[in-house]
């Protein structure tokens, strides 16, 4: 790497932005791991243990697009640092607190950080890094610590969950300060904002947020309630109605969250779906296996965080020359290919699933398939998303594939935590009869990964018949 033609100062604010992107990265694997010592801990039901981890992915994916309309008023620089101090505040108050409903509101404050930071991070690179040689070592250098903070957050949690899981919660908070202090003297000023300034849909975040939160409500309460419950039809119907309201207040918007343009993108679209299904299906599983190694094989979280290692360990070895690769092949052809790997992992783990649990013969094939789809389909995903977008409206396209890549890991994991949760006595039990509960959770997993994969494959085939070359990432 050519790195000698960056200042000083252009090192220190690189490292400053990679390493939030890391410390993000890392808050979404590091509540997997933990999970189960929570959910034992604080003596809750595994429908309340999982909105942890769908609390940050509703706080990131959910409030994304509205987190562009606050930096767009407030400027990048006030932003950030306020994102920074915020995230701080709510790593320490999450790992004192024992009342869950705090804890998850802390999650969910940290995923709003997060979805304020991580777009705000590539922007002021875009600005402080020439374009060219320099600006895409830099955001290769960005994107490699996100990929790297996802394994990161799984070794952390397997050995701070031995000694307590808030110790996990807590870890992050010196280092964010630590970056705090340093973005204060190194992050570029800029001009303040001018005189017209553009609305914050406040109204549309928040019936955005108030659907989502009552979807996944309506989806963990399902173990406790059949679905003809009354109870349980009232929760999917508010989920309705609020969704209702959130178009009929975006149609009126005078600044949407979503621009109603972006939908028309057939290859914006067809990345979002296929994203959110690799990204979903891949965490739902990632949780099946944490629940299985430690509430029924009586594994470590140690063991348990060394034991997924091979899903995740291949994206943040290969993600320095994942652009190079998407350039020479096309992003449409290394979809299909890598969506089609984790389907068969999930399948094959399926098939092998018995008691007592053999990790080289039965999962160590699994986990490999899955990463190895990651490698391919990961960043691909990435480029294809924006590839036929005009540069105007990338930012706008940019979130939009990002919310959707979260909220497909939020409903994932509220599926499958419902699935689970229709036998709890799986997660006390050391028969091997009860490996059987997994199933009915691996198969819906399993469903949702050959889905990504169908739309994977119906972008080559349309792809084809317009007669267009395959998504390429410039040069």
């Amino acid at each position: 790497m050519e790195l000698g033609r960056w200042s000083s100062r252009q090192y220190g604010l690189l490292c400053v932005l990679a390493g939030n992107m890391l410390i993000d990265a890392l808050e979404v694997s590091a509540a997997i791991v933990l999970l189960p010592r929570l959910r034992a801990d604080l003596d809750r039901p595994l429908a309340t243990a999982q909105w942890v981890m769908s609390g940050f992915a509703l706080g990131f994916g959910g409030l994304m697009p509205f987190g562009r309309q606050v930096v767009a008023l407030l400027g990048r620089r006030r932003v950030y640092l306020a994102s920074l101090l915020f995230f701080a505040a709510a790593s320490v108050l999450g790992a004192l607190t024992r009342d869950p409903l705090l804890l998850v509101a802390t999650r969910f404050v940290k995923g709003f950080c997060a979805a304020l930071a991580a777009p705000t991070g590539l922007a002021i690179i875009g600005t402080a890094f020439e374009e060219g040689p320099a600006r895409n070592r830099a955001l290769s250098v960005y994107m490699l610590f996100g990929a790297c903070g996802f394994t990161a957050g799984l070794l952390l949690s397997g050995l701070l969950t031995g000694v307590g899981w808030r110790w996990t919660f807590l870890f992050p908070s010196p280092i964010v300060l630590v970056l705090f202090t340093i973005a204060l003297y190194i992050l570029p000023a800029e001009h303040p904002p001018g005189e017209a300034r553009l609305r914050l849909d406040i109204a549309g975040a928040c019936t955005f947020i108030a659907a989502l939160v009552a979807l996944v409500h309506a989806i963990v309460s399902l173990p406790g309630h059949d679905w003809t419950e009354p109870r349980t039809l009232r929760a999917f119907a508010l989920a309705a109605v609020l969704f209702g309201a959130f178009v009929l207040v975006e149609r009126r918007a005078a600044e949407p969250l979503i621009r109603v343009s972006l939908l028309a993108h057939r290859t914006l679209i067809r990345s979002a779906l296929g994203a959110a299904a690799l990204n979903g299906s891949y965490l739902g599983f990632l949780l099946i296996l944490t629940f299985h190694f430690q509430s029924l094989a009586g594994w470590s979280p140690l063991r348990t965080a060394l034991a997924l290692l091979p899903a995740s360990a291949p994206l943040a070895a290969t993600s320095w020359w994942a652009g190079r690769v998407v350039s020479r092949l096309g992003a449409a052809r290394l979809i299909a290919m890598g969506a089609s790997l984790p389907p068969m992992g999930y399948a094959f783990y399926d098939l092998r699933l018995r008691f007592p649990l053999t990790y080289t013969a039965d999962v160590f094939p699994a986990l490999l398939l899955v990463g190895a789809g990651f490698v391919l389909a990961f960043a691909a995903l990435n480029v294809q998303a924006t590839s036929g977008v005009p540069a105007a409206a990338r930012g706008a396209a940019v979130g939009l594939y990002q919310t959707a890549v979260q909220l497909g890991a939020t409903v994932v994991i509220a599926l499958v935590t419902a699935l689970l949760g229709r036998s709890s006595a799986a997660f006390d039990a050391s028969d091997g009869a009860h490996a059987s509960i997994y199933r009915p959770a691996l198969h819906l997993v399993t469903a949702i990964g050959a889905l990504g994969f169908i739309v994977a494959l119906g972008g080559v085939l349309s792809t084809r018949a317009e007669g267009a070359p395959v998504a390429r990432r410039p040069s």
